[in-house]
């Protein structure tokens, strides 16, 4: 059977699809890149905001659209919170919530499936990927107002850390040269304070993985002796740490565990362990009861904050938040305006990072070709800040790991002058 897979929204979407392809392809199916030619699509699908929920709808239809007689088998938040409206999608055949996510192929093929095999018989690249997303927690205990994903995401449980260190070593000998470790709250792995930092020593000291990188690590999981891991220089040096709002009596309503303050501290300890450490964020504009007032002191503390990447959301009411029963909702086109004024700081810190980093030398795992010209491929990978990086030549580099003298902005990017 020929089975097409595609994923929506957060970085754990992606490690769930990954797993399902090794599944798949261990029980003797072919996985393929475009549903025109699959028998079998399934989607995981995000519900975050209104409008993740509105593309997961939409893409459903596009896939049946692109193949009228496969079946669809949709899978994740959206499917999760509101299962009839999607089993009444065009071409939809099965919804398999949350709860049951872990064994959708088995449910699906109807066919046992003991545990998801480590051996894998791909090489990287099966799902478009170099970098391996490995899914080590789920779910939150946290409760903060506007977030949808507790309750679609159950509460916060970890896999045991033999296991992910056995599928991280088992993704290094298939060729992976990059870990990306991924969980809704995954400073929180182990339910136990240093649980995430244990999991990162026997990472490092149990497996070949060239490359280990964290994904998104809320402010209050972290301390001092956790940024100390990066004196090990197969850690990347890139943290995306969620602020959400950069004014304290807009975080209090959010129920979120931080303020100026100690995120202030936070960021601080995190410049001063690991040099040149970039720094992203999230953060949510409009949220209700922001004031004009609210948003001039959240915008000046983010520019202060000088992070070389935000994610911008315009607040988006989630059926079930308490945020939803608020009052004092803003303008969908204030949001618009403040979301817009945030995304200006965002470019101008992206581009002052990214001049910091020229002429430094810096890893690059190399993702890609994509084009060509007559001086070569065009090559597009990532370094280990998360900046993309760009070469011209006569090499296809996919999938190898070099080190390189970063040069000037290009792009979205930066050039390389040449490899070191």
């Amino acid at each position: 059977m020929k089975v097409y897979l595609e994923t929506l929204g957060c970085r754990l979407n992606e490690s769930e699809i990954e797993s399902m392809a090794r599944q798949f392809a261990s029980a003797g199916h072919e996985i393929v890149s475009q549903p025109d030619s699959a028998d079998l699509c399934v989607l995981n699908t995000c519900a975050v905001t209104q409008d993740a929920v509105r593309s997961s709808r939409q893409r459903v239809r596009q896939i049946n659209r692109a193949q009228p007689t496969a079946q669809i088998v949709v899978t994740g938040c959206y499917a999760h919170l509101s299962p009839a409206e999607v089993m009444a999608l065009p071409g939809v055949g099965q919804v398999i919530d949350n709860t049951q996510k872990d064994r959708l192929v088995p449910l699906v093929l109807r066919e046992p499936m003991d545990a998801e095999p480590i051996a894998l018989d791909y090489m990287p690249g099966a799902l478009g990927h170099t970098r391996a997303f490995v899914k080590v927690q789920d779910g939150c205990d946290n409760r903060c107002t506007f977030c949808i994903t507790t309750v679609a995401r159950g509460a916060g449980r970890s896999r045991p850390l033999d296991e992910v260190v056995a599928e991280i070593q088992a993704m290094a000998q298939a060729g992976y040269k990059e870990a990306v470790l991924t969980g809704v709250q995954l400073g929180s792995y182990g339910e136990r304070a240093g649980g995430l930092r244990d999991l990162i020593h026997a990472i490092l000291s149990d497996t070949d993985m060239p490359r280990i990188r964290l994904s998104s690590l809320e402010p209050w999981d972290l301390d001092e002796a956790f940024f100390a891991l990066w004196e090990n220089p197969r850690l990347c040096p890139h943290l995306h740490l969620p602020l959400q709002s950069g004014c304290d009596a807009t975080l209090k309503r959010m129920l979120r565990r931080t303020d100026q303050v100690s995120y202030r501290a936070l960021i601080a300890m995190a410049r001063a362990a690991i040099p040149n450490v970039a720094l992203s964020t999230d953060v949510i504009v409009g949220f209700p009861g922001e004031s004009d007032d609210e948003f001039a002191i959240s915008e000046a503390f983010i520019a202060e904050m000088d992070f070389m990447k935000l994610h911008v959301f315009p607040y988006s009411a989630r059926p079930g938040t308490a945020a939803e029963r608020m009052r004092n909702h803003v303008d969908v086109a204030l949001r618009k305006t403040r979301a817009e004024r945030l995304r200006a700081i965002s470019e101008a810190g992206d581009r002052r990072y990214r001049e910091r980093l020229s002429g430094r030398v810096s890893d690059v795992l190399w993702e890609n070709v994509i084009g060509a010209s007559e001086q070569g491929w065009l090559n597009s990978g990532l370094n280990g800040y998360y900046v993309r990086v760009y070469w011209t030549g006569p090499r296809v580099l996919t999938n190898t790991l070099t080190p390189a003298l970063l040069g000037g902005l290009e792009r979205d990017g930066l050039s390389i002058r040449n490899f070191v």
